[in-house]
């Protein structure tokens, strides 16, 4: 179940979501940034 799209689609998944946790952390503490 390794093929070649799966490995980009976890990498853009990752990414989002850190981007995701990254704003929300940005909103929530905004002294901090």
């Amino acid at each position: 179940m390794t093929d070649t799209h799966t490995l980009p689609l976890v990498l853009a998944g990752l990414t989002a979501l850190g981007l995701l946790i990254y704003l929300v952390a940005a909103l929530l503490r905004p002294e901090r940034f």
